[in-house]
């Protein structure tokens, strides 16, 4: 009985990478992220996961404080002056991708300077970019909206929302987003 369980479960798993590589097929997509508490990175892997994606980690030179009163300060003082913090890493080479996952956490309404410098280093024209975040309660705020403004001959798709105090309770609302998206099936 134990073999046929794991058998059955094996083979659930098998069909579900088939399903997703025919939804997929031919098309590379990105998942990049930044992440200040690690709500953000948990959400990206697990969409990496589902979506076959590679994995980008957006990171400053510079890092954020740990204490969330102080890093919030800090990202509504960059947002107002514009600040571009220096990330530590680039892509080679944005053209190889079709569908690029866009993570992070909601800062003062938007993105952090940060997505917004690693968007201003490539031209996503004709990619479809998809944004997620994690929120306490902002939701995506008007991030699509500004990014719709920084990569106008982008295709921005639907984004998804998550609180944080929700995101490892959450696989089941990433794979509704995802099918919506017709990504998955």
């Amino acid at each position: 009985m134990k073999t046929k369980i794991i058998f059955i479960t094996l083979l659930t798993i098998f069909m579900s990478n088939i399903q997703l590589q025919s939804q997929t097929k031919g098309k590379k997509i990105l998942v990049a992220y930044f992440s200040h508490s690690g709500n953000t990175r948990s959400v990206a892997y697990d969409i990496c996961k589902k979506v076959d994606g590679e994995f980008f980690e957006i990171k400053t030179v510079k890092q954020y404080p740990a204490d969330y009163n102080t890093v919030v300060e800090q990202a509504k003082r960059e947002q107002k002056s514009d600040y571009r913090p220096e990330l530590k890493s680039r892509l080679k080479d944005i053209r190889q991708y079709d569908v690029i996952f866009i993570g992070f956490p909601n800062w003062w309404g938007t993105y952090p300077q940060a997505v917004k410098v690693f968007l201003s280093q490539y031209d996503f024209s004709g990619k479809t970019i998809i944004p997620f975040c994690t929120h306490e309660g902002s939701e995506l705020g008007r991030s699509v909206a500004d990014l719709k403004k920084l990569c106008p001959k982008s295709h921005i798709q639907e984004g998804l929302a998550i609180r944080g105090s929700a995101v490892h309770n959450s696989d089941q609302r990433i794979k509704e987003w995802l099918k919506r998206l017709k990504i998955i099936k």
